[in-house]
């Protein structure tokens, strides 16, 4: 942890003792406002959250932060859950070129790889005999599948270990599937769902606004298109996680926009079970290096994130996760008392974070999330994808088993 960073947590954990009273004597009187909005569970507008997103003033940051770990707690308790699954990515072959990626390899590329069902059974296997209950898989728009290669993943999955479940394929994934096959969305959708699927990661989103899609990947899906193809997903029954990738071009503005889209998706449809802010790490990246983006979100910008989306989506997206790839361990950690709950998976193999120039590696073992979580005075908790309780740490030695 940075010494900037330390300074603003010791100047937060100093006003946290003080007392919420105290804070909303000394905060701004229009921050004061809003979050008394959210107290309430009056709902934040975007213009309130863009405000929220901009604050700089150190005691209004700390009323921020206090008053979203006090409603964290009133909403979803003290606990902190995490899955122990398996990224597999399962090509990193790519037409798209989206600025901010440096896991695509063009075909005939030296680090180009393409991964047989064979091959993705091993890693499912490997992943059982790790503990995982979980496989997030997705990978790269290879020009040469269709929406039946996506099929045959799952159908391969369940081959290997029938009751893992499958958390794979981005919006963009699903709607290029059912385009290859030249059949509606929530017709290809229920094609997953008939051959075991079990739900899908709400990522490409990135930024959902033209402007910004335009510059960073102006390949993908449209807005439009994006909110559309979750929308089908849920109308089959199917759940979602939703993301943000945010610190490159945007800005605040986007970033109050973004969450409105995603708080008017899961009003309408219900079907979102997480939020998961994802910052973006530009070291390697073609938008860093031709000097199109800044170097991610600040440090204050990540409090802010986690801390809005527990007042911004209070009554409609309970779960908001941490990213200790992104972040590293010990800055995840502080977030889970910035609004946060959940430490996210275990991952054993995470490629596209650490081809951009991540530092914080490709897995992270339970106990380390049990460790960090009881260092909190939380209780940590093993989950499924859908949030169903695995196992209950009441500290290192108890351990209750849910039937």
């Amino acid at each position: 942890m940075d010494v900037e960073l330390k300074k603003i947590i010791d100047d937060i954990e100093n006003n946290r003792v003080k007392g919420l009273d105290y804070l909303f004597s000394v905060g701004s009187k229009n921050i004061v406002s809003i979050l008394n909005k959210s107290l309430n569970k009056e709902e934040i507008s975007e213009k309130e959250a863009e405000e929220l997103f901009l604050i700089e003033n150190v005691d209004d940051l700390s009323l921020l932060v206090v008053l979203a770990d006090k409603i964290r707690k009133e909403d979803v308790g003290n606990d902190v859950t995490y899955v122990v699954n398996r990224n597999i990515n399962f090509t990193n072959i790519c037409n798209t070129y989206c600025g901010f990626c440096n896991f695509m390899a063009p075909e005939g590329d030296s680090r180009a790889y393409f991964l047989t069902m064979d091959e993705i059974k091993d890693k499912v296997h490997e992943a059982r005999e790790n503990g995982a209950t979980e496989v997030c898989m997705q990978g790269g728009m290879h020009p040469d599948i269709d929406g039946n290669f996506y099929l045959e993943i799952i159908k391969s999955v369940k081959d290997a270990v029938p009751d893992m479940h499958t958390h794979c394929f981005s919006p963009f994934e699903v709607h290029y599937g059912a385009e290859t096959l030249d059949i509606p969305i929530g017709e290809f959708v229920s094609k997953l769902k008939d051959v075991g699927h079990g739900t899908f990661p709400g990522t490409a989103a990135e930024i959902l606004s033209e402007d910004v899609r335009q510059i960073i990947a102006p390949g993908k899906i449209t807005t439009d298109q994006w909110v559309h193809t979750i929308k089908e997903i849920h109308k089959a029954g199917m759940n979602t996680t939703s993301t943000i990738m945010y610190g490159h071009v945007d800005k605040p503005f986007h970033w109050a926009k973004h969450f409105n889209i995603l708080r008017d998706i899961q009003k309408e449809t219900g079907g979102i079970t997480e939020f998961v802010p994802l910052r973006f790490i530009p070291w390697d990246t073609r938008l860093y290096k031709k000097g199109l983006s800044r170097e991610g979100p600040t440090d204050l910008d990540q409090l802010k994130m986690y801390a809005v989306a527990r007042l911004f989506f209070r009554g409609w997206i309970n779960n908001i996760q941490v990213s200790w790839v992104k972040q590293g361990p010990e800055f995840a950690q502080y977030c889970l008392n910035a609004g946060a709950n959940d430490f996210g998976g275990t991952l054993m193999e995470e490629k596209i974070t650490t081809a951009a120039g991540g530092k914080f590696g490709q897995y992270f073992p339970p106990d380390e999330f049990r460790r960090l979580t009881f260092e909190i005075n939380r209780r940590p908790v093993e989950r499924s994808t859908k949030y169903d309780y695995i196992k209950v740490f009441e500290d290192d030695f108890k351990v209750v088993e849910n039937s």
